[in-house]
């Protein structure tokens, strides 16, 4: 069997036991995977998120997910303490701000959820090394004395943070770019006619087999 041929199968295998896994969790019955059908009760996720979940999982900014960084990306603690209080040495700034501050710094490629963010905060809060101003979404934290002399005596460690952490290339941008692009196709797909989602769907299914194959090489 050749190459080609090969990774078809493989590819067909793989949508069947995906599909098949679905069914065993309770296919779209599941809370919180509820199947969305477009007019007519065609297709799948072509409601709010295309099916996709919650922006894209992982692509970067707009697409939900830390991005490419990180090798499908997860910081860890440490990393995630390094930044904030590095970013905290420059100005005071809440929990929000802080998330953005980090995925612009890094070009999109790390965007650590409110998850990670918000225990370490508190930690650093406990340690002694910053203080939260405020209440709510309008708490602000600040470095202590202490967080500054910290911050100093660890400049190269926290420095160190940042580096570890890879950015995306041109090409993960220009993929990312290209993907929201499709989501203009979704608008067009929700009015065009039987015939013309019937070969949107095989142009669509084609593209995919077709990136199998690239991306195999």
């Amino acid at each position: 069997m050749n190459t080609r041929n090969s990774f078809h199968d493989h590819s067909d295998r793989f949508d069947r036991s995906h599909g098949d896994h679905d069914h065993a969790r309770g296919g779209h019955d599941q809370p919180g995977r509820r199947e969305r059908r477009g007019p007519g009760g065609h297709g799948r996720g072509f409601g709010p998120g295309f099916g996709f979940g919650p922006g894209f999982g992982g692509f970067g900014p707009g697409f939900g997910g830390p991005g490419f960084g990180r090798g499908g990306g997860r910081a860890r603690r440490g990393d995630v303490r390094a930044a904030l209080l590095s970013l905290l040495a420059e100005k005071s700034s809440n929990g929000y701000g802080l998330i953005k501050a980090i995925a612009e710094k890094t070009n999109g490629s790390w965007r650590p959820s409110p998850g990670s963010v918000y225990p370490t905060l508190q930690q650093l809060v406990d340690e002694g090394l910053i203080t939260a101003v405020g209440e709510g979404r309008g708490t602000e934290y600040q470095l202590t004395d202490a967080g500054g002399t910290y911050v100093r005596e660890h400049a190269d460690e926290l420095t160190a943070a940042w580096e570890a952490t890879p950015g995306a290339s041109d090409a993960d941008r220009e993929f990312v770019e290209n993907i929201g692009k499709l989501m203009g196709v979704v608008q067009q797909f929700r009015g065009a006619s039987e015939a013309q989602r019937a070969a949107a769907s095989a142009k669509l299914d084609e593209t995919r087999r077709a990136l199998y194959l690239i991306l195999a090489d």
